[in-house]
């Protein structure tokens, strides 16, 4: 009966009619062009496309390079159940499938770099985790850009716009958000866990065994993350909610907007006239490498949301960015923007695994098909079990000692923001499946304010060819030196006196790593991407030669082009990005309206 469930639960969203102003045929458009156009139905370009196409006068054209899959996102099972998200990165169909070059501060490992290829963006395969960051990375922002329009108090009225929601088993939230800190309102649903995981008592118990390094913390998302706190994710009703559910799906109607799928910008092209500073408002797309060339103007403004790795690489195919980049590559220079691709920024990622003491851990849906089955058809059918959350229920943030960083060095924005992420939870890891035998917890360690910086580039001027990703993870030593404490911190956590008897030892490549030597090995050989790029298109003050956009988001030296995605971020917050994009993009939503009420 279940299984008849789910195949027709399947086969309804397989025969569901498309979406009147979703397009696949660039025919299709308005020929005398829209007011605005948006590249990138992501995380930023689906919340600028909702607040622009709610004012009826405007009329706005979304470009989306996503693959055609059930016509839009709405069919694709895989990305609805938060437990599994992880899991998406391997459906090639779905994602920019790009890998970084050799790093050299990881062995000369080549990582996998994937970033979403659909409606919503990466939004849509994300791991659902919402932390908005803290004062201190925002007030960062605000003085590196001259605007306190970017400070922490003036964009947390952007930052409410997500609507907190009751979780699916309907259990008392007082002790787990601090309601003053949420809204009740707004199209991005966001809640806690809805399933209880066998360490959640552990977590809590830890902050009070070790209050100074682990105190609790009442909500992550006051501002202040430092602390244990529950997970806030972005999901309700046991469903993602990513910013093409809450922002796109509900405006797909209006008859003002347009969105074209299937179809990949290839350049802006520069349509002022001779001697006139650059406009950049004509776009050209196609539907794959050997197809017919289109173009579509804006009459306001091109908005770039193509996020930390598309933007730079359309910007620079588009003649903006460094003169001697363009050179190589033969293409003609439109502006000498030096900081075009520079300065990327991503978190580090690594994951340490325990053997465990216990019967009541999630190993046995990884390694059993039917028992996965039945955890699934139990989402389907009810919203419920343990599929409704990501693999864990708490976090710790955590700030490393004056020994690691101090006033001269520190890479954080300041006291409330972290150095480390601690997400203790199920068994993870990114090269290996879980074993066979045994249960098992894993600690995931975010280095979430790195002082390495990395670049993309091109890889020629085709804008079919990927770009080149270079990350350039644990390029500056203080990055090496902060994971090693972060290791040592995770097993500090789980020596605390509410594991006794529960963790057995450390289990594989990690049991062996004792000195900091070791420790070190163990981070070169482990460490991957959190998929967090940043900054390869920074923010800044106007006579700052590396900011490639001002402070209201206009791309510097031309007409007519805004970049809002993580792109412009000038350092990377500490935290996870979606929540952080989400509040960049109201916030520019708001700066274009008002820029063309005054029109």
């Amino acid at each position: 009966m279940l299984r008849s469930l789910f195949i027709t639960f399947l086969l309804n969203l397989l025969i569901r009619p498309s979406f009147s102003r979703l397009l696949t045929d660039p025919s299709q458009l308005l020929k005398e062009g829209y007011d605005f156009v948006i590249v990138g139905a992501g995380n930023a370009g689906n919340v600028i496309a909702n607040r622009l196409a709610s004012v009826p006068a405007f009329t706005v054209l979304v470009i989306e390079a996503g693959v055609k899959l059930f016509v839009s996102d709405a069919g694709i099972v895989s990305t609805q159940i938060p437990f599994i998200a992880p899991n998406i990165l391997l459906n090639t169909s779905l994602t920019w499938d790009y890998v970084t070059v050799p790093q050299e501060g990881l062995n000369s490992r080549i990582l996998t770099y994937q970033r979403g290829k659909l409606l919503g963006g990466s939004s849509s395969i994300n791991f659902l985790i919402f932390t908005r960051g803290s004062r201190d990375d925002f007030d960062r922002w605000a003085n590196v850009t001259g605007d306190s329009i970017w400070e922490w108090d003036a964009m947390f009225p952007f930052a409410l716009k997500a609507r907190f929601t009751t979780p699916v088993d309907n259990h008392n939230t007082s002790q787990e958000i601090v309601p003053n800190f949420h809204n009740t309102k707004g199209p991005l649903l966001t809640t806690v866990n809805g399933f209880p995981s066998s360490i959640d008592g552990k977590l809590v118990a830890t902050t009070q065994a070790d209050s100074e390094e682990f105190p609790f913390n009442p909500d992550t998302n006051s501002g202040n993350p430092i602390g244990m706190s529950w997970i806030q994710s972005t999901s309700g009703g046991g469903s993602r909610s990513s910013s093409a559910t809450a922002y796109l799906h509900p405006i797909l109607s209006h008859p003002n907007l347009d969105v074209l799928v299937e179809t990949q910008v290839t350049r802006l092209i520069n349509i002022a006239e001779k001697g006139g500073k650059p406009d950049l408002r004509e776009v050209e797309f196609a539907k794959n490498a050997t197809s017919h060339r289109f173009t579509i103007r804006a009459k306001n403004e091109v908005i770039l949301s193509a996020g930390a790795v598309n933007t730079p690489q359309l910007l620079l195919l588009s003649g903006v960015g460094p003169k001697s980049e363009l050179a190589k590559f033969k293409i003609p220079l439109v502006v000498d923007s030096p900081g075009v691709g520079q300065n990327l920024q991503d978190h580090p990622l690594l994951a340490q695994q325990f053997l465990v003491n216990s019967n009541e851990t999630l190993d046995d849906i990884s390694r059993n098909a039917t028992l996965a089955a039945d955890v699934e058809e139990q989402w389907i059918t009810s919203k419920t079990g343990p599929f409704v959350d990501v693999a864990g229920n708490l976090f710790s943030w955590v700030r490393v000692g004056s020994d690691i960083v101090n006033k001269s060095n520190d890479p954080s924005a300041g006291p409330t923001s972290a150095h480390v992420e601690l997400f203790p939870n199920e068994f993870v890891s990114f090269s290996e499946a879980v074993p066979a035998t045994g249960s098992f917890i894993s600690v995931v360690n975010g280095l979430v304010s790195p002082a390495s910086r990395g670049s993309i580039t091109l890889n020629s001027s085709d804008p079919f060819d990927f770009p080149v990703i270079d990350p350039g993870f644990l390029k500056n030593p203080l990055d090496g030196r902060i994971l090693i404490e972060s290791v040592k911190l995770a097993q500090k956590m789980i020596n605390t006196s509410p594991w006794d008897g529960f963790v057995i030892q450390p289990f594989g490549a990690l049991a062996n790593a004792t000195t900091d030597a070791e420790i070190l090995e163990f981070v070169r050989n482990t460490v991957t991407s959190f998929w967090h790029p940043t900054g390869t298109a920074k923010m800044g003050e106007q006579n700052d030669p590396m900011a490639v956009v001002d402070s209201k988001l206009f791309l510097k030296g031309v007409q007519g082009v805004r970049v809002i995605d993580t792109s412009i971020f000038p350092f990377i917050p500490a935290a996870h990005l979606q929540a952080p994009t989400y509040a960049v993009a109201e916030r520019g939503a708001s700066l274009i309206q008002e820029t063309w009420a005054k029109a």
